[in-house]
């Protein structure tokens, strides 16, 4: 199969348009359940494009029948199996919009979000993001959070935010094109590839405007979350996933210019020691090693446990990764819960 087959045309950027992107994989009814959230909006004009992801059920020809019910709005392409980075890049390579919105199959948007958001946007020529509340609701709609993260409080930027957590969803902010074509593709990672461009995003200190109304659901599955798998501890293919996203995300932080003193700074510190301790356990010297050169660089002449990272690497050096992992189970290293709105990443609460 060629790695993407049109079923439209690019066209030329048009004004005021609201290209939707939507990458899916094996999920038909849900692709239903997303694409009527957007053709619900009451904003005009809009167009959706889906991306296959090399569905091996009915969901292309749930696309191809959802393209011809809604010919000249609803636009369908496929590729092979490639992840949700790369399913996503491709649909932002056909947008004809000026504004672009990401929405994974089994998320909902709220009929005025668009609405909402290009008039915050209009009002705010400066900023090149609108993003608004997101609820957390399970697969019967009930809501679990509301806001969800922190979708609710009014943030001028991403960073330094985001060395704490994905603060919001995917489907919660509404870009300008203009700033996706300045960030570039995204990237290839299996997992936490959202994360990884909005970093660059944060880079950029790209200015953000919250409309403050309700603008998506993010919908939250029976049984065990990805992020909070046992695998994300001892796998090493994750492993090595999280630690890349470190990286990245410290060298994001620091074209940003985060402060020093910045509390996140600590947490990411944590965070980074937290991931290099697990490398350390599964044989990965060298991911162990650069997180604990990530830990020592966030904290900086600021944090408190550089002494801990420190005793820790000589341990390491001196006993080997098994040792020394026997060694802080029974020492009870980890002191604290991380922040409410966190993933298991850090040991620092935060604000």
């Amino acid at each position: 199969m060629n790695n993407i087959v049109h079923r439209g045309e690019s066209m030329s950027l048009e004004p005021g348009l609201v290209s939707t992107i939507i990458p899916v994989f094996n999920r038909p009814e849900m692709l239903r359940g997303a694409v009527q959230s957007v053709l619900q909006q009451t904003y005009r004009p809009i167009e959706i494009i889906i991306v296959d992801d090399g569905s091996t059920d009915e969901t292309p020809s749930v696309a191809e029948d959802l393209q011809r019910r809604h010919e000249g709005v609803v636009r369908f392409t496929r590729q092979s199996n490639s992840g949700p980075g790369p399913a996503r890049e491709a649909g932002r390579q056909l947008a004809r919009g000026e504004f672009l919105q990401y929405l994974d199959s089994d998320d909902r948007l709220t009929r005025n979000k668009f609405t909402d958001q290009v008039a915050s946007l209009r009002k705010a020529p400066d900023c090149d993001i609108a993003y608004g509340i997101t609820r957390l609701v399970n697969e019967r709609g009930d809501i679990l959070a509301d806001p969800f993260k922190w979708t609710g409080r009014s943030i001028n930027n991403l960073f330094p935010g985001l060395l704490v957590d994905r603060w919001w969803c995917t489907h919660t902010p509404l870009y300008r094109r203009r700033v996706t074509d300045r960030i570039g593709p995204w990237c290839k990672m299996r997992w936490s590839q959202d994360w990884e461009y909005d970093s660059r995003i944060g880079a950029l200190n790209v200015n953000l405007v919250s409309c403050g109304t309700h603008v998506s659901d993010h919908v939250h599955h029976d049984g065990v979350r990805q992020t909070s798998s046992a695998a994300w501890t001892t796998d090493p293919i994750r492993l090595a996933n999280r630690v890349e996203l470190l990286q990245k995300l410290w060298n994001a932080a620091i074209q940003a210019g985060v402060n020093e003193s910045a509390p996140e700074r600590q947490h990411f510190a944590r965070w980074s020691f937290m991931i290099g301790r697990q490398c350390a356990a599964q044989g990965m010297v060298s991911d162990a090693d650069q997180c604990f050169q990530l830990a020592d660089a966030s904290a900086g002449q600021f944090g408190q446990g550089r002494k801990g990272i420190a005793t820790y690497r000589l341990l390491l050096r001196t006993l080997g990764p098994t040792a020394t992992a026997r060694v802080e189970k029974m020492a009870g290293a980890i002191r604290k819960r991380p922040g409410s709105a966190t993933m298991q990443q850090s040991f620092e609460s935060t604000p």
